[in-house]
């Protein structure tokens, strides 16, 4: 997994409300188990017609936010479905960084362990980032993981909070398999000693 350190890119804004895992990655999209490819289905309801049309209006169809990797999203983003092929769609897209004011816990959980990061902010503060995501792709912000701050285009900082072992397995680019290896001598040290100790088994 990509480790996550700092991060200055275009901000995308999308201030809708109870943003649900199906609007995320539709249904229809669920049947890989691949992590890639489905960036191209991301909200495909909402950015796309009935025949596969750009809708123009819809928020990442805008030239000034094809190249986003941060999201600025309403309160209670990812909630519904638990499916993890949301955080996929999310960045195989190229987003890398979600800013709301509150996310589902399963959602927010999964983004983690594909290199997300989400942060959570006061509602007032997200009407900041909001604002400073709508002036464009010139208004670029700001993450630093390490500090936990975001920093708008105008320089303005806001603080985050964020568990301690969510943060290393960001900035260490660890998911679940990568946690396990980093015991694997441990592991290898165990398996030995046992097969001595119960040869029968």
């Amino acid at each position: 997994m990509e480790k996550f350190e700092t991060l200055t890119g275009i901000a995308a804004p999308m201030p809708q409300i109870n943003v649900d895992t199906d609007m995320i990655i539709p249904k229809q999209f669920l049947k890989t188990i691949k992590r890639s490819g489905l960036g191209v289905n991301l909200f495909d309801e909402m950015r796309y017609d009935g025949d596969g049309n750009e809708i123009p209006d819809f928020v990442l169809n805008k030239p000034q936010y094809r190249d986003a990797e941060i999201l600025v999203a309403g309160d209670n983003f990812g909630c519904g479905s638990s499916r993890e092929h949301a955080p996929w769609a999310i960045k195989d897209f190229g987003i890398r960084c979600v800013i709301a004011p509150s996310f589902a816990d399963i959602f927010y959980n999964n983004c983690f362990k594909n290199g997300i990061l989400p942060i959570a902010l006061p509602q007032e503060q997200v009407d900041v980032l909001m604002k400073d995501a709508e002036k464009g792709a010139n208004a670029r912000m700001t993450v630093d993981l390490d500090a936990q701050t975001v920093t708008t285009s105008d320089g303005e900082v806001f603080r985050f909070e964020l568990d301690s072992f969510k943060k290393h397995c960001l900035m260490e680019g660890l998911d679940d398999i990568g946690l396990t290896m980093e015991k694997a001598e441990s592991i290898s040290n165990y398996e030995a000693e046992s097969a001595q100790a119960r040869p029968w088994v």
